[in-house]
């Protein structure tokens, strides 16, 4: 659907991607998510912003400052447009679980942050909130900060119950074994049959959106690489192109590359450790063993070429911190070609491996048409037959000129989430060597300049779990007014309590690993 069918007054922001902006009214923000739903599009990020009523006041439609406005990106085959919705005081806007049923958890943590409600919504428990705030919404224009209080419990918060013969509960977290982030999983099932999943996340809320705005604007990166670390390449990118759109940098050609460079090492990093684990989540050590030997090598090459194994810091505004030279390009090819060998191997081992495929196959199912209803995205909708990547369509450079093949599998279930891994560490693989191949020259950097009137932004970033993208606003004087960054895993979390429906209950670690996702990305 072109975006002139919103019926919108939207503007085109300055950015390597078809995004858009428009201020809305009540019925416009409505009426924009039905017609994008109706239309296959999905509700990609939501958040509301408190500013003083002076800045307010400059995107209200009428004479009347506006003490908040609730914001949306919606995408589409349009690519996405940000609608901003004024609020006066107190005032709540229209609830968008109608349309896009991924909304309430979104509308939620906008309630708890910012103290913005859904006119009408069903579900107002809060969500990031614990019962630990007690001044208030940690991102009204008045809250000020605040040290933790001792001594202090959580509230106690209302899971669903399930009732009936033999129903009984079995509560996971949100301390876990190992080293894995806290997260509470209240499962109700008969027998070993679960019934129903709830999940309970935001134990350990960071502050990062309220600690944007004390940063200066050239330095917002750093903290968004740390937004989720296993991602950090895919969020510093997305705040960087936000903010080059806002302020009009240009982007020198060889830093775009080697930024999709760092990209795909992050993809192939990722996916290398998931085949592992997930090997071990079914019983089979020896996979564990060797795609960790292989993420370790490919770690240590990251940090020898660009100075850190994760690759944190490398993605900065107007370009990228770190360079690459012919050695250093024919080393990446020659460890391209060593790790496909080996994976191409050991995709073998997968696939023949009877016992492993048993535990695969038919597990934590998310059929097609439930992963379009409830707004899958990344790499588990296409999973599940979704063909969606930013890579690909709209598309930007460089990946237009490198032609990326998007992989689908259409069985929805941890095989078919292996499977895809395994297809796009090869599609990486071949990607790096494209790039270190046809890498153009020039500066890696451009000199960043901030904008000298109120500026607005918007990042997307086609990361291993999904897109990520962020929204950036500055203010007249260069400051952050307001930045939110959105990992995929937001749409991810309540559809993997439906994948594990059906299922027993040792098999949730295995499919809770096939979705990997981000409980730090979510807790902002």
């Amino acid at each position: 659907m072109p975006i002139s069918s919103l019926g919108l007054d939207a503007a085109r922001l300055s950015a390597p991607l078809p995004i858009w902006h428009a201020a809305v009214d009540r019925a416009a923000w409505s009426a924009s998510a039905s017609r994008v739903a109706a239309a296959g599009g999905r509700l990609v990020a939501l958040w509301a912003t408190r500013l003083p009523a002076p800045a307010a006041a400059a995107e209200a439609p009428t004479n009347t400052p506006a003490s908040a406005t609730i914001n949306a990106v919606l995408g589409g085959d349009f690519g996405l447009v940000w609608i901003a919705l004024p609020l006066a005081a107190d005032q709540p806007y229209p609830d968008l679980a109608p349309s896009f049923a991924c909304a309430p958890r979104l509308q939620r943590a906008a309630a708890d942050l910012s103290g913005t409600q859904a006119e009408g919504a069903r579900d107002r428990r809060p969500w990031l909130d614990h019962g630990l705030w007690r001044d208030g919404p940690p991102l009204a224009a008045d809250a000020t900060p605040r040290g933790a209080e001792a001594q202090t419990l959580p509230a106690d918060y209302p899971f669903v119950r399930v009732e009936g013969d033999g129903v009984h509960e079995i509560a996971v977290g949100p301390v876990h074994a190992g080293i894995i982030e806290p997260g509470h999983f209240r499962f109700s099932v008969v027998g070993e049959k679960v019934l129903r999943l709830e999940q309970r996340l935001g134990y350990v809320h960071k502050g990062i959106e309220r600690r944007f705005t004390t940063l200066p604007a050239l330095e917002g990166h750093r903290l968004a690489g740390r937004v989720s670390g296993d991602s950090t390449v895919a969020h510093a990118w997305a705040y960087c192109m936000a903010l080059e759109s806002a302020a009009g940098i240009e982007l020198p050609e060889r830093a775009a590359w080697l930024r999709a460079l760092l990209l795909e090492r992050e993809r192939v990093a990722n996916h290398l450790g998931d085949l592992g684990a997930l090997g071990n989540d079914a019983a089979l050590a020896f996979g564990l063993a060797q795609f960790s030997r292989l993420r370790e090598d490919w770690q240590r090459l990251s940090h020898e070429l660009f100075g850190h194994r994760l690759l944190m810091d490398r993605v900065v505004p107007g370009g990228v911190a770190t360079d690459i030279d012919l050695p250093a390009r024919d080393a990446l090819r020659r460890q391209c070609d060593g790790i496909e060998r080996e994976v191409r191997t050991l995709r073998g081992i997968y696939d023949e491996h009877a016992g492993l495929q048993d535990r695969f196959m038919t597990t934590g199912r998310v059929p097609r048409e439930l992963a379009l209803r409830l707004g899958l995205t990344g790499l588990a909708a296409r999973a599940s037959g979704v063909a969606q990547d930013a890579r690909v369509a709209p598309s930007f450079e460089p990946y237009r000129l490198l032609t990326p093949k998007m992989s689908v599998q259409g069985a929805g279930d941890v095989a078919a989430r292996v499977a895809l891994r395994f297809d796009e560490v090869f599609e990486s693989l071949r990607l790096i060597r494209e790039l270190c191949a046809r890498l153009p020259m020039g500066p890696v950097r451009s000199e960043p300049r901030l904008p000298a009137e109120h500026r607005r932004g918007l990042g997307w970033v086609e990361g291993w779990r999904g897109e990520v993208t962020l929204a950036l606003e500055l203010g007249p004087d260069g400051r952050v007014l307001r930045c939110h960054p959105h990992d995929p895993s937001w749409q991810n979390w309540p559809v993997l309590e439906h994948a594990v429906i059906g299922n027993i209950v040792p098999d949730f670690p295995l499919i809770n690993k096939s979705f990997n996702l981000s409980y730090s990305g979510h807790d902002l």
